[in-house]
């Protein structure tokens, strides 16, 4: 097969133009090209008055046409290219008449995006993991979640960052990231996703989601299949030590007494399981701070960004509701960014712990709500977050991110007067400095509630005074790209601090921990991933790396990587 990648065609193309123009860029007859399958389909707003559909086709030839010498003509030309094979290899399989695995069964701690994936892989290499969740099934888990944002009543073990599906269960179900894919690895992801139910479509759109609903039940789907596999899913079986004799995994502990005794355990952990990273960091497993941001969710009406971004196309099917993606380096050193846009979503409340808030944002498959959301967030280093006071260049305490973020939250918390209720501002009154007293027309979707207060009050601010001066600023700047966007009623609503890990459990490119043999931190919670599909990437690239360990193959494709690598954020 042929790949033709960046054929533009006009939005408003009528399908039967899809074939002529292929016949045009290959130069061929109609009898010469048999088929036309369509990889991937994008869009190009940059000119809003003409709005441009960019295509990734792969194109079968007819019985007869030589496809070298068809490469041949096109030798110089990058988007003429063979097909390349997007399909997954499985490192070894057993089982269905290859014979059965006898050996330890692997422990994959977590069922989030991450966990779901290598637990996935391993299950389908015949090597029957055990997976281990705190929280609940994810049917009980958004009961649990919907008590929080309906009645105020947190489960702490059972939230939006805790139960099965992750955090991304609670999120707009984004399934593109900014991460190198050499492999293809995303394209087993997705494939796995249609099989579980999603949307054919989410194969060959630039920006596919899938929303909360549609992943509660495509989750269910797969965890079926594990478990089909002879594969083990434990709810409420929550780790509470890890067991390492002579510089290697021999077991885990469970809250309940349990002791599992394995070889090898993935960690897959959130980037909340704060309560389980003390545990590892007391038990010697190196560690490091990294970077995170914090901010607020910011809300406007859909139709202005729709409007911002597509002009007189606003609306149209095939491009959707309009997202954005912003960054402005402000005066005083700091990176102001938009985080995890959500189009026609929600503002949710995200926090894990009593007696703080957190918030996050939501969409559907449809994105039919009312409101755009996302982060506007203000990054950090760790000598921003560090305990210690010091400034001497020393390390900084791995724990230490968390700590400064229960600061943050717990003041969210208190401004907006408990019961999960979470202080906000409108947008115009935020820059002048000025308490809002009531809202616009842009009505806050954050459940329980918004507290309209003084965000910036001296001494007892909802985030550290950098960054309410640098979110200040890059408000009316963000507006020079997205006109309306300091509008005075839009609203924001605190805080955002749970953007990303603030750690990195470190591994080598063995994807092992640099000091446990036997331990695979894996995922966001690790810090090495940043949304669903770098997540899935994750965990699929370290069920591989565990499965050659375990099996003796050193020279396994996925150990010639670099397993030491950070997914991008979305």
């Amino acid at each position: 097969m042929i790949r033709i990648t960046e054929l533009r065609l006009p939005l408003a193309h009528a399908p039967e133009a899809l074939r002529p123009a292929v016949l045009a860029r290959l130069k061929l007859a109609d009898s010469e090209l048999a088929d036309i399958q369509v990889f991937r389909r994008g869009y190009d707003a940059r000119k809003r008055s003409d709005i441009q559909l960019v295509y990734t086709l792969d194109c079968t030839l007819a019985d007869g046409v030589d496809e070298a010498t068809l490469l041949a003509r096109f030798a110089g030309d990058h988007q003429i290219r063979p097909t390349p094979d997007t399909g997954y290899h499985f490192l070894a399989q057993f089982g269905k008449g290859r014979g059965e695995y006898t050996g330890p069964r692997p422990v994959v701690v977590g069922f989030g995006p991450c966990g779901l994936f290598a637990a996935l892989i391993l299950a389908q290499m015949g090597l029957r993991p055990i997976v281990l969740e705190r929280g609940k099934a994810v049917r009980e888990r958004t009961q649990d979640t919907w008590a929080l944002w309906r009645e105020q009543q947190l489960h702490p073990e059972s939230n939006v960052q805790f139960g099965e599906g992750g955090a991304g269960t609670f999120s707009d179900g984004k399934l593109y990231s900014q991460i190198s894919d050499p492999r293809h690895l995303t394209r087993k992801v997705l494939t796995e996703f249609v099989k579980a139910g999603a949307p054919d479509e989410i194969l060959f759109v630039s920006k596919p989601h899938i929303g909360t609903f549609r992943l509660v039940s495509m989750i269910i789907k797969m965890r079926a299949d594990i478990e089909a596999l002879g594969g083990e899913i434990r709810f409420q079986q929550k780790m509470t030590d890890l067991l390492i004799e002579n510089g290697a995994v021999r077991g885990v502990q469970l809250e309940s007494g349990e002791q599992i005794d394995t070889t090898h355990v993935v960690i897959a952990l959130g980037h909340s399981a704060r309560d389980t990273f003390t545990m590892l960091h007391a038990r010697g497993v190196q560690m490091e701070a990294k970077p995170f941001s914090i901010g607020y969710r910011i809300e406007h009406p859909q139709s202005l960004v729709d409007a911002a971004r597509f002009g007189v196309h606003a609306g149209n099917e095939i491009l959707g509701a309009a997202d954005y993606k912003l960054v402005h380096h402000a005066k005083n050193g700091r990176s102001v960014y938009s985080f995890c846009m959500c189009p026609g979503g929600t503002v949710v409340a995200a926090t894990s712990e009593p007696d703080r808030v957190v918030t996050n944002g939501m969409s559907q498959y449809s994105r039919n709500e009312r409101n755009a959301n996302a982060g506007i967030v203000v990054g950090l280093t760790p000598e921003d977050y560090r305990q210690d006071g010091k400034r001497d260049g020393s390390l900084v305490n791995p724990l230490d991110g968390m700590a400064f973020q229960r600061i943050w939250e717990s003041r969210a918390y208190e401004l907006g007067g408990g019961g999960y209720l979470a202080p906000g501002s409108l947008v115009g009154d935020f820059v002048k400095r000025q308490v809002s007293k009531e809202f616009g027309d842009v009505a806050p979707s954050y459940k329980p509630g918004v507290t309209l207060t003084d965000l910036q009050q001296k001494g007892r601010g909802s985030l550290p005074s950098y960054a309410l001066e640098a979110i200040r600023e890059a408000l009316p700047a963000f507006a020079r790209q997205i006109r309306g966007f300091d509008r005075p009623d839009a609203v924001l609503t605190g805080v955002e601090t749970r953007t990303s890990s603030p750690l990195r459990i470190n591994r080598g490119r063995d994807y092992q921990s640099v000091n446990v043999r036997g331990l695979f931190p894996a995922g966001e919670g690790a810090g090495y991933a940043g949304g669903i599909m770098s997540a899935g990437v994750d965990g699929i690239e370290v069920a591989e790396a565990l499965a050659a360990d375990l099996l003796g193959m050193p020279d396994a494709p996925v150990l010639q990587g670099k397993g030491a690598k950070a997914g991008g954020q979305v």
